[in-house]
């Protein structure tokens, strides 16, 4: 390999779709990666990606411990990753993390939203801000990881009540919900970043061989419509990586498993501007919600 090495900095590639993910950017023989990922068992991760056989010589996967429940963890995680980045770019930024959990038990940690929100948009939001300088001075591609399940979300007033900790609200409502916000705040980043950094949301596509739905009950099978193997989903995400033909509209930052971008009119309601500006919330406003000091 000779090509100079591209950084990945990535969340939820510990297992699933996002391990394949990055297993198939380690497959690759022309192209070199450095990947820095954050897993909450940072033993196990290892091991996964110890028994992958990719070329050691070229490429390099470092794993760091994160909570994505707990921000002192994202604040450590960022601040591990610049030292070990030091003066080279990150040239993608993977935010594929995601649980789906009910509402029914209070917030994390003090937090008066549940869970499922804390992990789906605020703690990688927070991440965001926290690596929002070597973005910038990389001009790099953020790639955030959404689902169709956002179309159910047609009445965004319902968010402040179903995504309160112990609202009771059931996992697939609070699911949609949070990966509703999660695209709110991929919109404003792309405001927040224009002309300097390039945002993707993107969708796998119905992925039953993911873990996603272990805490739901949920049985996804492969006899569903538009079912796609782990494999498939895997090349969706990475198709965000390397799609340059960004429509004229900036808006439509969507990517369809099946490849096209989605219309303004099929995201028309993650598109208003003053609901992306509530639900993006600074640092130090996100740092105040999860009590931690500077």
């Amino acid at each position: 390999m000779a090509s100079i090495a591209k950084t990945v900095v990535a969340t939820g590639v510990s297992s699933g779709l996002g391990f394949e993910a990055i297993k198939q950017l380690l497959s690759q023989q022309a192209q070199p990666y450095k990947v820095f990922l954050g897993a909450r068992n940072t033993q196990s991760t290892i091991a996964a990606y110890d028994s992958l056989a990719y070329d050691r010589s070229g490429h390099a996967v470092t794993v760091l411990p994160l909570e994505l429940s707990d921000l002192k963890t994202v604040k450590t995680f960022s601040q591990q990753v610049l030292d070990k980045i030091g003066g080279e770019k990150i040239d993608y930024l993977l935010l594929n993390a995601a649980i789906s959990e009910g509402a029914e038990k209070p917030g994390p940690g003090g937090w008066r939203w549940c869970q499922s929100l804390v992990v789906n948009h605020f703690s990688q939001h927070y991440l965001t801000h926290l690596l929002k300088d070597k973005l910038i001075e990389s001009k790099s591609r953020i790639v955030v990881v959404s689902s169709g399940a956002i179309r159910r979300i047609t009445d965004p007033s319902i968010l402040d009540e179903m995504l309160k900790g112990g609202s009771g609200a059931d996992f697939m409502n609070v699911y949609s919900a949070t990966k509703f916000v999660q695209l709110l705040g991929a919109h404003w980043w792309r405001r927040e970043l224009a002309g300097q950094c390039d945002v993707v949301a993107c969708s796998p596509g119905l992925i039953p061989g993911t873990g996603l739905g272990r805490n739901s009950g949920l049985q996804l099978t492969m006899d569903m419509a538009d079912a796609k193997p782990v494999a498939t989903g895997a090349q969706s995400i990475l198709a965000a990586f390397t799609r340059s033909d960004f429509p004229s509209d900036p808006d439509q930052i969507f990517l369809t498993s099946w490849g096209e971008w989605w219309s303004k009119e099929t995201i028309e309601p993650s598109l208003n501007k003053d609901l992306q500006n509530k639900w993006s919330w600074s640092k130090e406003e996100i740092e105040k919600e999860a009590g931690i000091t500077a």
